[in-house]
């Protein structure tokens, strides 16, 4: 396994937090052929999208945005996840704001390349960046929202402590297979959070 000294020199965007299994780090420039390749696999984009974005929006726009917000949101935003022990890219997650209003609330989500799937590291990694909110970034709660017949995320949302708080409905001009289900938001408070801490000891 990589040692902290050893990150450095392997990823070339700045590391945000590591995990037992996980390395996170910012985005640079040259991530857009990973993004592109992530977004290439349906089952990956099942709950998201039907078509893949074009590679050089990746580059040209999605890409930009995500430095950008770096710096208007320190201690936010969206990270590439490598595999710590082989500098694999695994996908990204992200503890997102896209107002100065929504730091005391912001969103959580990821999204995971087929081959580490029921890994367990969907809620490594969320336990990881929901602990930092509530540690390092002052918030109040933190959401996540996905299709209601995600039933996988769905899961990851609950082992992590969030409880589901609404279910509601969005119209689509290309609407997915079981958007007519809804789609739910789930949500954890610092309250709920330290009692999910302590649950969790006990039970270790």
């Amino acid at each position: 396994m990589f040692l902290a000294g050893d990150m450095t020199a392997m990823f070339r965007g700045e590391i945000y937090l590591t995990t037992p299994r996980i390395v996170l780090r910012r985005f640079t420039t040259d991530d857009a052929l990973d993004l592109y390749e992530l977004d290439g696999d349906p089952e990956v984009m099942r709950y998201i999208s039907r078509t893949q974005t074009p590679l050089a929006h990746i580059r040209d726009v999605v890409l930009p945005g995500i430095i950008r917000r770096y710096e208007e949101f320190p201690g936010f935003g969206m990270w590439a996840a490598h595999d710590r022990e082989t500098g694999e890219f695994i996908g990204w997650f992200e503890l997102s704001v896209r107002t100065s209003s929504e730091r005391r609330r912001p969103e959580l989500g990821y999204r995971l390349a087929r081959t580490v799937w029921g890994s367990g590291l969907a809620t490594e990694g969320s336990t990881a960046l929901i602990e930092k909110a509530f540690r390092d970034l002052d918030v109040d709660a933190v959401f996540a929202q996905t299709m209601a017949v995600n039933a996988a995320s769905r899961r990851v949302m609950e082992k992590v402590g969030m409880c589901h708080v609404r279910t509601f409905h969005l119209e689509f001009d290309d609407p997915l297979p079981g958007t007519e289900q809804g789609e739910v938001e789930y949500e954890i408070t610092r309250d709920e959070w330290l009692a999910h801490r302590r649950d969790e000891g006990q039970k270790g």
